[in-house]
């Protein structure tokens, strides 16, 4: 696409990434009767899903579902369905549907084909996939230079979810083994929404342009061009 993607980057950008969410799920249910939503866990987003939880629409005709996931069980620390659960799955949106990536698989290897089938209900390309940035300039669990790397964002690859290894990527922690969704599957969204709340985050961003994929795999959403629309705070 040659269009780039929509900076917003003044006024108060959770209200307006909230506002954003909720008006194309509307947009979807009244074009289609139903929405799709892939949300990312994170302390960032946390507050764009408070607001976007008491937003006034037809939440039971929304779908939502995870950007990726550490291989932890529900209820264990780390686990980002537990965030989405205690943190956008309240108040009017309680009535949404969800479902999550981790079985009950010991790794993700032996759970992928399990989690990809639960996609298969669900139409696609997705309404709004809800990206966050971490200051390596990893998204989804894409970390710079991690094991399976390649696979997730391969355009060849039309899975929508892919393995990943993150070890040796200090910003993973201790939960190295992840699922998450390809680039196919995210570019493929509707829409999509990065959340880069902070200024040194938005230099981060800023900076992505001038290095390679493998070193900053959030720039592999750029090939999204208008679909894209970054909600920061403003460059320095």
């Amino acid at each position: 696409m040659s269009n780039g993607p929509i900076i917003v980057d003044r006024g108060d950008v959770v209200a307006k990434a909230a506002e954003a969410i909720a008006a194309l799920l509307k947009q979807a249910i009244e074009t289609r009767d139903h929405a799709s939503l892939m949300v990312s866990g994170g302390s960032s987003p946390k507050p764009v899903y408070t607001l976007l939880s008491k937003a006034v629409l037809d939440w039971s005709k929304v779908t939502i579902s995870l950007v990726d996931e550490r291989w932890v069980k529900p209820g264990q620390v780390g686990s980002n369905e537990d965030f989405i659960r205690n943190n956008l799955l309240q108040n009017k949106a309680s009535a949404a549907q969800f479902f999550g990536l981790k079985t009950n698989h010991t790794t993700v290897r032996a759970g992928l084909a399990t989690a990809e089938a639960r996609f298969t209900t669900l139409t696609k390309p997705f309404d709004v996939c809800v990206m966050g940035m971490g200051g390596d300039a990893h998204t989804a669990s894409w970390f710079p230079n991690s094991g399976g790397l390649d696979t997730a964002l391969s355009l060849d690859n039309q899975n929508v979810l892919c393995e990943i290894d993150a070890s040796g990527c200090p910003v993973a922690g201790e939960h190295l083994s992840r699922i998450s969704l390809t680039l196919k599957a995210v570019l493929d969204a509707h829409s999509i929404i990065l959340f880069i709340p902070t200024a040194e985050k938005r230099a981060v961003f800023d900076a992505v342009h001038d290095k390679p994929l493998d070193d900053a795999p959030v720039k592999a959403l750029l090939q999204a061009g208008a679909k894209l629309h970054v909600f920061t705070s403003p460059s320095s």
